[in-house]
């Protein structure tokens, strides 16, 4: 499996974007969701939506689509 990062969104939209693909049987990960919690600044750092590269068209595509 090669992880290849579909985009970078705010918290929230990125989990919503990691359950809507999982529903469409798209496996994605999201990365650096938990960056400086401790500082209050979590907000403003991008989450990081990864997915294996063969699976980067249809994900493209469903995000698009949404």
């Amino acid at each position: 499996m090669s992880l290849i990062e579909l985009g970078r969104y705010d918290r929230n939209l990125a989990n919503i974007i990691v359950g809507r693909l999982a529903a469409e049987g798209i496996e994605a990960i999201a990365f650096d969701g938990g960056a400086s919690i401790a500082d209050g600044s979590y907000l403003l750092i991008p989450v990081r939506v990864m997915v294996d590269e063969g699976d980067l068209p249809a994900a493209r595509a469903i995000v698009d689509a949404a």
